[in-house]
């Protein structure tokens, strides 16, 4: 984000004590640094929160992905159950169905 370097927190220091005074000073320094702590608290608590929502995302899409796969594992196994189904269900058919048109019009 932004630096703030040694000499520029000496400056808002000395600003402050001429400006708040040497009495209040360790007052408003307290309130400033329990303002500061919760606001990193705040910060921090919303990084975590958005993290966890993208890793819930990244787990959805990886799931999602894995039944894809799943369907096209069945839909690969339903075509090999039926590649192999397929020289059988030729052997039942009679074997004038399977001569080319031309042939079975030939023999006529």
């Amino acid at each position: 984000m932004f630096e703030i370097g040694f000499s520029e927190i000496v400056m808002v220091g000395l600003v402050s004590l001429l400006v708040i005074g040497p009495e209040r000073l360790p007052k408003v320094a307290r309130v400033a640094g329990y303002w500061i702590g919760k606001t990193r608290r705040m910060i921090a608590a919303a990084k975590a929160e958005i993290s966890a929502e993208l890793h819930a995302e990244e787990m959805r899409q990886a799931l999602q992905e894995q039944d894809d796969l799943k369907e096209l594992q069945n839909l690969i196994d339903e075509t090999r159950g039926a590649a192999r189904s397929f020289p059988s269900s030729l052997e039942s058919l009679p074997q004038d169905s399977l001569k080319p048109d031309a042939e079975q019009h030939h023999e006529k």
